[in-house]
């Protein structure tokens, strides 16, 4: 009788020990934003290396080619710029892509030019 009293203390405290380090973990995370098909997003660089701690931090334009189940998509790259050609990403790595990060990106190229 003891050993099955011992167990379902022991899973009650689990559960506990569970649901608080659910609720701590979710503190520090954002909501996820859901993004449609033809949406432009930046997505996050998530490899760095020698040379890379001056780059932007994000990669872009993208286009959403396809929303996958989980909060994750496909992008494809739109114009010129650094980045593989087609990714596939999580939510947590995208930001909507705004006209201000297209001019301050051509903004750093024509204050390098004139350096």
């Amino acid at each position: 009788m003891r050993a099955k009293d011992d167990q379902q203390l022991h899973d009650l405290i689990n559960k506990e020990s569970i649901a608080e380090n659910k609720k701590t973990y979710n503190l520090r995370r954002k909501p996820v934003r859901n993004y449609n098909v033809g949406d432009l997003v930046a997505i996050k660089r998530t490899q760095f290396g020698g040379g890379l701690k001056l780059k932007p931090k994000y990669l872009g334009p993208y286009e959403i080619v396809k929303v996958k189940h989980n909060n994750a998509y496909d992008v494809q790259k739109v114009g010129n710029s650094d980045g593989p050609k087609n990714s596939s990403t999580c939510a947590e790595y995208l930001k909507p892509w705004s006209i201000h990060d297209a001019n301050d990106k051509e903004d750093d190229e024509t204050f390098e030019a004139n350096v």
